[in-house]
């Protein structure tokens, strides 16, 4: 009874895993630009590697009685330097004057480094740009 509570565990882990990659690869292809392609990448195929090195660490400790600590290894260290790589990614693009999405509304960190709300003639424009593209997608 147990064993079929493992691999039940261990598969619904390793389902869980490619279903995860599977959504964080079409983010990749599907997103519009390099800030959301990042989200996609770094959130989604993170948890679908760990819920999958999980599964095969719960397979092989139950049935082979191995506790791999270098599975456990990964998955920390999976899940500390993929975020965190994705981060300063994204810093870099924007200070490589990578551009947005055009509906993106909000710019946080612009506003945070110049260390005013001030509306330049671009942000004024840019403004003016998506109410018009949002009527249009109306």
């Amino acid at each position: 009874m147990i064993e079929i509570i493992i691999v039940s565990i261990a598969t619904l882990l390793l389902i869980g895993g490619a279903f995860f990659t599977a959504i964080a690869a079409i983010g990749v292809i599907r997103l519009p630009d390099t800030y959301t392609r990042l989200h996609a990448a770094s959130k989604s195929s993170t948890l679908g590697v760990g819920m999958t090195l999980l599964g095969v660490f719960t397979y092989f400790a139950y049935f082979h009685a191995e506790i791999d600590s270098q599975l456990l290894l990964a998955i920390i260290f999976l899940f500390v330097s993929s975020p965190v790589g994705a981060h300063m990614i994204a810093r870099s693009a924007f200070h490589s004057d990578v551009e947005p999405y055009k509906l993106t509304i909000l710019n946080e960190l612009k506003r945070d480094e110049t260390g005013s709300e001030i509306e330049t003639e671009e942000s004024v424009r840019l403004k003016i740009e998506r109410s018009k593209d949002k009527e249009l997608d109306d």
